[in-house]
C-alpha cells in the first residue's frame, strides 16, 4: 500500500483519478467533477491509520481461520469443496484442451466479445451513447448500485464479468462426452467459482464499498475486521458468517409466540398443542411434522408470518412436533426410530388427547419424507390413522434431487460416516455450509460484503435467524437418510424396510395435498412432482412461487408470489404447469378450503392438555437447546 503524503495539496488518491479517466471531460469546467468528489479522502492520516489497523486485525483473524477445521480436508468443509472444485474444473479444462480446434474457436469468440466491449468503453469516453453488450438477470441484485451502469469503469468490470461467465457456461453446455453426474458437478463448481470472482466481492471494483471506505476514512474496513473476529469466536466446527442480528430475536418473545402447551414428550420430541383462538374448531385435529434438520419454528416466525397461527385462527386444533437437538447420547437413534418413536408416538398422543381416531397430518421437507415413509409402513400393516395428509416440499423419489446429490457419493459418505461415528452426531454447521453453497450468490457473498467490507452488522431478519439456529443430526439417523434416500433411492425403488416390512409407495391411498416451490434448491419442484406420481391415492398438486422457505411461508397478507393448481398434463412438471391455472398471492387459503373438507364439522374449542396434562408452555425447552 503506497503511503499517503498528508502534506500534499492533492487530496484525491491515484485510484480516484483512474476511475474518472473514462469520464467525458469538459475543458471549459475547472471545478472538481461530481464523480471525482465521491473519491476524495477527507483525512488521509485517519484513513491510513484505520487501513493499517484493519489489515492487522483481519490478518490475525485469517490466521485463526487457517487453523480451524474449515481449512482442513473433511466432510463438507470449504477446503474439501475447494479441492473437489479444482479437480472437477481441471478435468473440464483438460477436456477442452483435447480439442484444439474447438478451443481456438472458443478463444476467438471470447476475445472478440472483449474487443467489442473495449470499443464500447472508448465510444462512451467521447460521449457516444452505447447499448450494453450484456445485462444482469432481473433477479441478480449484485449490480443494483447506479454506478455499475453510470460509471464506465464499473460498467466495464460488470460486463466483462458477465461475458466471461456466459462464455464459460456456454462452453460447458457444449462440451461433449460428459455423463449427467459429471456435467452436474461441473455446473455446480463453475457456479461457485463465478460467484466468488464477481467484481462485487473486491474492494477496488465495488463502487459502494469504495465510497464507504472513502467516506468513513476506512472505518468500515476496521469494523469489518472486528465483525470477522466476532464471527470466528462464535462459530462452532465451521465458520458461520452472521446473516442477521442474533440479539434481535428471542424464542417466546418475538419468535415462536403462538400460545400453547407441551402435552407430551419423549427423548426425541416435545408435542405442542396450541391454544384455540375461535369458539368453535374443526372436529379433526391437524398434526404437523417439521424437519429435524432445522427447528420447528420456521412454521411459527413473527406473528404476521406464522403459518401455525394462521391455521389456528382458521378454527383448527393444531399439534406440532418440536424435535430434540440431539447430542452423542442419541447417536444410535435411527431413521426408523424417528418414525416409530417420533412420528407415530406423536400421532398416538394427538389421538389420545382429542379422542379422534382418524386425524389429519402434515409433513414439511425431511419431516414429510419421514411421514411418507411412515404412511407406507402403516399401509403395509393395514393401518390408517389419518383422514388426509399434506406434504410441503417433500421428496419420496430422489432421482431428480438436484445439487444435494453432489454431496452424497460413496467417498463423501464414507468420510462423513467416520466423522459422525467419532462424535455421535453431525454438527449443524456442516449441513448449513452445504445449503449456503447451493446458493452462494444469495447466502454467502452478500454477507461477506455487508459485514466484512462495508463493516455493517446484518439487518434483523427472523427467517435468517432461524436459518442460523441450526441443529445437530443423530449419527445413525443421518447416515440412513443420506445413503438410503439420496445415494440409493431405496424408498422409490421399493427396497426400503421399516420394522422388517418392505415398503411400497403405491399402498398409500389416502388423499394427499402436495406443495412444491418453483425455485426450490433443496427439494426441486420437478423431483417433488415426480415422486407424487408414485403414490396410490388422489394427489392435489400445487406449485408455489419462490423457493423452499419463502414459497411455503407466504402469508396471504403479504400478497407475494403466486401459485398454480389443477394442471391436467401429468407427464412432467413443465407440461403440468403449462396446463395449470395461475393464481396471485398465497396458496394458504386454497389449502384451507381443501383441508376443511377433510376435517369434519364444528365442535367446542379444545383446551390444550385437557387429557394428557400440560408439561410446560410453548415453545418448550427442546427448541431452545443449542
Amino acid at each position: 500500500m503506497a503511503a499517503v503524503d498528508s502534506h500534499s495539496d492533492c487530496r484525491a488518491p491515484h485510484f480516484g483519478k483512474f476511475l474518472n479517466a473514462a469520464m467525458p471531460q469538459d475543458s471549459h469546467k475547472t471545478e472538481t467533477p461530481s464523480f471525482l468528489s465521491r473519491y476524495l479522502i477527507a483525512n488521509p492520516g485517519e484513513f491510513a491509520s484505520n487501513l493499517l489497523r484493519a489489515y492487522e486485525r483481519s490478518s490475525l483473524a485469517l490466521a485463526q481461520l487457517a487453523e480451524r477445521p474449515d481449512a482442513k480436508i473433511g466432510p463438507y468443509t470449504p477446503a474439501s469443496e475447494f479441492s473437489a472444485a479444482t479437480e472437477t474444473l481441471t478435468a473440464l479444462l483438460r477436456t477442452w484442451l483435447s480439442d484444439p480446434v474447438k478451443l481456438s474457436e472458443a478463444q476467438a469468440l471470447f476475445f472478440s466479445q472483449f474487443a467489442n466491449l473495449w470499443n464500447n468503453v472508448l465510444s462512451r469516453s467521447i460521449g457516444l451513447p452505447v447499448a450494453p453488450l450484456i445485462e444482469p438477470a432481473p433477479s441478480d441484485n449484485r449490480f443494483k448500485d447506479p454506478e455499475w451502469s453510470e460509471n464506465p469503469f464499473f460498467d466495464f468490470c460488470k460486463q466483462a464479468y458477465l461475458l466471461a461467465c456466459k462464455w464459460a457456461e456456454d462452453q460447458l453446455a457444449a462440451t461433449p462426452g460428459l455423463d449427467e453426474r459429471e456435467r452436474h458437478r461441473a455446473e455446480f463448481y463453475l457456479r461457485q467459482l463465478t460467484s466468488a470472482y464477481s467484481p462485487t466481492n473486491f474492494l477496488a471494483t465495488n463502487p459502494e464499498v469504495l465510497r464507504e471506505t472513502i467516506e468513513t476514512n476506512a472505518r468500515n474496513l476496521l469494523n469489518g475486521a472486528n465483525l470477522l473476529a466476532e464471527d470466528l469466536q462464535r462459530s462452532g466446527d465451521l465458520m458461520k458468517i452472521s446473516q442477521t442480528d442474533a440479539n434481535a430475536f428471542e424464542l417466546g418473545r418475538n419468535l415462536a409466540t403462538t400460545p400453547g402447551k407441551i402435552v407430551f414428550q419423549n427423548e426425541l420430541l416435545q408435542l405442542i398443542q396450541y391454544t384455540p383462538t375461535t369458539d368453535k374448531v374443526r372436529e379433526r385435529p391437524l398434526l404437523m411434522i417439521p424437519p429435524w434438520i432445522n427447528k420447528y419454528y420456521i412454521l411459527d416466525l413473527t406473528s404476521g408470518k406464522s403459518f401455525i397461527k394462521y391455521v389456528v385462527d382458521q378454527g383448527f386444533t393444531v399439534f406440532v412436533v418440536s424435535w430434540v437437538n440431539p447430542d452423542e447420547r442419541l447417536a444410535a437413534k435411527t431413521f426408523e426410530d424417528y418414525i416409530l418413536e417420533g412420528i407415530l408416538e406423536a400421532v398416538r398422543a394427538t389421538k389420545q388427547e382429542t379422542g379422534i381416531e382418524k386425524i389429519n397430518v402434515l409433513g414439511y421437507c425431511v419431516g414429510g419424507t419421514a411421514l411418507a415413509t411412515g404412511l407406507a409402513y402403516l399401509a403395509q400393516r393395514g393401518e390408517e390413522p389419518f383422514k388426509c395428509c399434506t406434504l410441503l416440499t417433500t421428496q419420496v423419489d430422489f432421482t431428480l434431487a438436484g445439487d444435494l446429490l453432489l454431496f452424497t457419493d460413496d467417498n463423501q459418505l464414507d468420510s462423513l460416516d467416520a466423522l459422525m461415528t467419532e462424535k455421535g452426531f453431525l454438527d449443524g454447521s456442516r449441513m448449513a455450509n452445504v445449503f449456503n453453497m447451493m446458493r452462494p450468490r444469495d447466502l454467502i457473498w452478500p454477507y461477506v460484503i455487508n459485514n466484512y467490507m462495508l463493516g455493517k452488522k446484518p439487518f434483523p431478519f427472523d427467517l435468517l435467524y432461524w436459518n442460523q439456529d441450526s441443529t445437530r443430526m443423530a449419527a445413525a439417523n443421518h447416515k440412513f437418510y443420506l445413503r438410503e434416500f439420496y445415494n440409493e433411492n431405496r424408498l422409490a425403488n421399493g427396497e426400503m424396510e421399516v420394522g422388517g416390512i418392505k415398503l411400497d409407495l403405491k399402498k398409500i391411498k389416502l388423499p394427499i395435498f402436495s406443495v412444491a416451490t418453483r425455485d426450490d434448491h433443496i427439494a426441486p419442484a420437478a423431483s417433488v412432482f415426480h415422486g407424487m406420481q408414485m403414490l396410490g391415492g388422489p394427489v392435489e398438486f400445487v406449485l408455489a412461487g419462490s423457493g423452499h422457505i419463502a414459497g411455503v411461508i407466504n402469508p396471504p397478507t403479504k400478497a407475494k408470489y403466486q401459485y398454480w393448481t389443477k394442471g391436467t398434463m401429468m407427464t412432467n412438471l413443465a407440461d403440468w404447469q403449462a396446463s395449470a391455472t395461475a393464481s396471485p398471492g398465497s396458496w394458504w387459503p386454497y389449502w384451507i378450503e381443501w383441508l376443511s373438507q377433510q376435517s369434519g364439522g364444528w365442535i367446542e374449542s379444545r383446551t390444550p392438555g385437557a387429557k394428557l396434562g400440560a408439561i410446560e408452555d410453548a415453545p418448550g425447552s427442546y427448541v431452545k437447546a443449542r
